[in-house]
């Protein structure tokens, strides 16, 4: 996967960079090859990942179940799938120009 997303047919994949503990959630940017978002959830017994997977879930438009954590559960850099997403808040054009 180069860059910080990947689209596999209808699934989504990003390559993320969390910074939890933030005052709001927040979209930042790209950050090296990762994507930068903020969480306000805390590192602890995996509430920042709860909640990254509740926030993508409605930003991009589909149910919780079809955003999954696929490595990172324990780091700040994560790599997370959506499946089906109905809607972009961030450019992740299926069709690079």
């Amino acid at each position: 996967m180069s860059g910080w997303y990947h689209w596999d047919g209808d699934d989504l994949t990003l390559r993320l960079r969390i910074q939890p503990k933030a005052s709001r959630d927040t979209f930042v940017g790209p950050h090296s090859d990762d994507f930068k978002i903020r969480i306000t959830a805390p590192p602890v017994d995996g509430k920042a990942n709860a909640h990254l997977i509740k926030l993508l879930a409605k930003a991009f438009g589909v149910p919780r179940s079809q955003v999954t954590l696929v490595s990172g559960k324990t780091s700040r850099s994560k790599c997370l799938r959506i499946h089906a997403p109905q809607k972009a808040p961030i450019p992740v054009n299926r069709h690079p120009t």
